[in-house]
């Protein structure tokens, strides 16, 4: 790793850690697995490794980008997303894990053709949504898809859990979820999620 992204790396996991010191560990909020309902604790990750780590970094250099807070990791996100992933296990069906218009918290899921696709590749491709999205009118360009990009700048979004499983067809499902939940207001101010897109590399939808 070259020395500057070392140093901006080391930065971006110091000021996470700042975040997750800045905030209450006593307060709890709720969200439905569909039929579940999990009390999402502020304990927070205080040694990510690994996949939560990429997670967490390559999401907070998007955000770092824009100037946004930074994101903190939140075990009780992870889990459900990683429930989620393994429900997806045995067909890789890119599908969301809320009904359809009743999201309770953010999510952004992906799928990839082949094994080897990384936490940073579904991130990457969420945030190349960026030249589809107009920050004046909180739009999209017509005939494209921008929710994934907007998702990930919300600037009231405080805590992501994701998780990525290689499924029985040797594909990738990934799923990412964000709390708090959603409002729709510009992505600067909270964001907004909408339909899904075809990569070149992958599927993704949010």
């Amino acid at each position: 790793m070259k020395p500057k992204f070392l140093f901006l790396f080391l930065v971006l996991c110091s000021l996470t850690i700042d975040n997750v010191l800045a905030t209450s560990l006593g307060t709890h909020a709720k969200i439905p697995d569909n039929e579940t309902i999990y009390r999402v604790s502020k304990q927070q990750c205080w040694g990510c490794i690994g996949e939560s780590l990429e997670f967490l970094f390559t999401h907070n250099l998007v955000r770092a980008t824009k100037w946004e807070p930074l994101l903190f990791w939140d075990f009780q996100l992870e889990k459900y997303a990683r429930w989620w992933a393994l429900q997806r296990k045995a067909d890789c069906k890119l599908q969301h894990s809320f009904p359809e218009g009743d999201f309770k918290l953010g999510e952004n899921i992906y799928w990839g053709s082949g094994s080897a696709w990384r936490p940073s590749d579904a991130v990457s491709a969420w945030s190349e949504e960026e030249k589809y999205y107009d920050y004046a009118t909180n739009s999209c360009q017509e005939g494209q898809m921008c929710g994934h990009y907007t998702q990930i700048v919300w600037k009231n979004t405080r805590r992501i859990g994701c998780a990525r499983v290689v499924c029985d067809t040797g594909d990738v499902f990934t799923t990412c979820n964000y709390d708090p939940p959603v409002l729709n207001k510009p992505a600067r101010e909270s964001g907004r999620v909408e339909g899904s897109i075809t990569l070149s590399k992958g599927l993704s939808s949010g």
